[in-house]
Formats: structure tokens, C-alpha cells, sequence
């Protein structure tokens, strides 16, 4: 069975940093790619940032790019998204999810989520 659990979420200031982890098991993890998204209250779910199988070609959504970094240590088994410079509008539930093969941007592509870490910029 296949789980990927997200931590690290939690109350940040704005222009605080957090560092999400996510934990799989059950997979082979270097098969997959992986990927952060995110959800706030009434919107859809949004790609963040996605890596594929050996830690290469990272890419981000344009509105955390430079802010945000992702990376996985496959000895671990573990993604992380490194955020720093948090903005109110950052503030959502963050989602791990795991594709075999390549990564992409749609949410409907992805094979295993987690379930969610929630994240709140606020003073």
C-alpha cells in the first residue's frame, strides 16, 4: 500500500520560512516523480513545484519561484519543499502527490497523494 505523508506545516509570519517534508512508502520511489501542490479555501488545487526521479530539472509555479525549492533524497525517501519569503497569499493545505515517469502540471496526472499539511502566513 502506497502512503506519502506530508509534515512541517503550521502558523509562519509573513516572510518566514517552513520546510515541508513528505515521507513515502510502498513504492519505488526512484521510479517516480514528484511534486508539490497546494489548495486554498475555494479555489482549485495548484501545481507548486514538481522534481523528477533523480533530483534533476526542478520547476516551480511562476508565483513561488525564487522563493521556493524542492528536492528529494531517495536514500530517505523523502521530497522537501523549502519555502521561504512566505506571503499571506501562500496560505493553503500542501499536497505531496507521486507520478510514475516524468512529472507534469495537472493534478489529474498523478498517480499517490498525501494527505496534506496545512500552511497559514498570517501576522
Amino acid at each position: 500500500q502506497v502512503q506519502l505523508v506530508e509534515s512541517g506545516g503550521g502558523l509562519v509570519q509573513p516572510g518566514g520560512s517552513l520546510r515541508l517534508s513528505c515521507a513515502a512508502s510502498g513504492l519505488i520511489f526512484s521510479n517516480y516523480a514528484m511534486a508539490w501542490f497546494r489548495q486554498a479555501p475555494g479555489k482549485e488545487r495548484e501545481f507548486v513545484a514538481a522534481i523528477n526521479w533523480s533530483g534533476g530539472s526542478p520547476d516551480y509555479a511562476a508565483s513561488v519561484k525564487g522563493r521556493f525549492t524542492i528536492s528529494r533524497d531517495n536514500a530517505k525517501i523523502t521530497v522537501y519543499l523549502q519555502m521561504n519569503s512566505l506571503q499571506p497569499e501562500d496560505t493553503a493545505v500542501y499536497y505531496c502527490a507521486a507520478r510514475r515517469g516524468n512529472y507534469y502540471y495537472g493534478p489529474g496526472l498523478y498517480n499517490y497523494w498525501g494527505q496534506g499539511t496545512q500552511v497559514t502566513v498570517s501576522s
